[in-house]
């Protein structure tokens, strides 16, 4: 089992993302206290579902930039 936050960043996405995803029911997590849980062999079909093959894919066929990346190096200085 592992939280919200972890699974957020082993996918690379917001929180708050995987929260809305248990919330609307597409992801299955159970409540322990004050935190969510989630199964970790639930999140990696999820995350399949999420992301469409033409998203991964420019229009010219190319692999999508990493943009995030570029940002934080430009911001980095090198």
């Amino acid at each position: 089992m592992i939280t919200v936050q972890e699974a957020a960043a082993r996918v690379g996405r917001d929180p708050e993302t995987i929260r809305r995803w248990i919330r609307s029911g597409k992801l299955p997590a159970k409540k322990v206290g004050l935190q969510l849980q989630i199964q970790e062999n639930d999140l990696p079909v999820e995350v399949a579902r999420q992301l469409p093959t033409a998203w991964r894919r420019t229009a010219t066929g190319e692999p999508m930039p990493d943009v995030v990346a570029a940002v934080r190096r430009s911001r980095a200085g090198r």
